[in-house]
């Protein structure tokens, strides 16, 4: 995965996850989601990533630059 939004729609549909319960557990909303996810918006704030990857238990860092290798952190059952 090569771009931030190919990222957040990996790591989202792995969590079993619409953009909508993204947005209810981020409080980023699914618009914005949607957005990233496309790559109309390239470059989110630094805050909508952290509440992003808190929400998706990943590091930020993975999120933002695919660190790390593959997701970091296990997802919530």
């Amino acid at each position: 995965m090569k771009t931030l939004g190919e990222r957040l729609r990996y790591i989202r549909l792995r969590r079993s996850l619409s953009q909508a319960e993204l947005g209810q557990r981020s409080g980023v909303s699914p618009i914005t989601i949607a957005r990233i996810e496309s790559g109309v918006r390239k470059a989110p704030h630094p805050r909508t990533i952290r509440m992003l990857a808190a929400a998706l238990d990943v590091d930020p860092g993975w999120l933002l630059f695919g660190e790390g290798g593959d997701v970091v952190t296990p997802s919530r059952t």
